[in-house]
């Protein structure tokens, strides 16, 4: 069955929609009065709705389930990254959404090559209902303003804190029963200057070690989503 992303919040059983999304429905999937779809807003719940009038602007619905369905990772997870280039972001924002993510904040370096616009910003938070639409998550994975690693790590954070090092401890050693928040640093390609690694030691981080191998920025990002999903 089809799902549907909804920008506002649905509160009543006769929805319209209109925007990208409706134009997505009526030019390219052609979908007509009696079918069905299932709708999400963003709030942890789903809705399934008939179509009741399809033209080109606009998508009439009207809602006859909706259940509760909360599809994330048992703990929160921030991930600030040094974005790669190109296409290796969309990879990067699919995946983390899939994964459960819970926000994603590109953050700058002083090894960074990437420095995020706002129109690619907006890009990534497409890729986001993309995503979501696909693997079935009914809350959308936040895409962050930018923000530069001295910034971040002189605000309070909750929670466990955590950089990737080489010289880290395992993962898994951080997530414990109590851990249920998570901010995790991943760093550009050429990794965290030592000054910076220093820094966020000082700033109560611990280093944590991914692979006995050299990860690359996506693949770094990812295996903290997926171990933290799986633990």
């Amino acid at each position: 069955m089809r799902r549907v992303f909804c920008e506002q919040k649905i509160t009543t059983d006769q929805i319209t929609l209109a925007g990208s999304e409706a134009h997505h429905l009526t030019n390219v999937l052609h979908v007509q009065a009696g079918e069905e779809v299932t709708l999400f807003d963003n709030t942890g719940w789903e809705f399934l709705a008939q179509v009741v009038k399809a033209t080109k602007r606009e998508v009439h619905f009207a809602v006859q389930e909706r259940s509760e369905i909360d599809r994330v990772a048992p703990r929160s997870l921030t991930l600030a990254v040094a974005l790669p280039k190109g296409d290796r972001q969309r990879v990067l924002v699919e995946k983390a959404t899939e994964l459960g993510v819970t926000t994603l904040r590109p953050m700058l370096t002083e090894r960074s090559v990437v420095k995020p616009r706002d129109n690619s910003l907006e890009k990534m938070r497409r890729y986001v209902v993309e995503a979501s639409k696909q693997c079935g998550r009914n809350r959308l994975m936040e895409i962050a303003k930018p923000i530069a690693l001295a910034e971040l790590l002189e605000r309070p954070t909750k929670g466990t804190k955590l950089i990737s090092h080489p010289n880290g401890a395992p993962l898994r050693d951080f997530l414990t029963p109590d851990c249920t928040e998570i901010l995790a640093l991943v760093g550009p390609e050429g990794g965290f200057a030592d000054t910076e690694v220093t820094q966020a030691v000082a700033a109560g981080f611990s280093q944590v070690s991914l692979a006995t191998t050299i990860l690359r920025i996506e693949t770094a990002a990812l295996t903290i989503a997926a171990t933290n999903l799986n633990l």
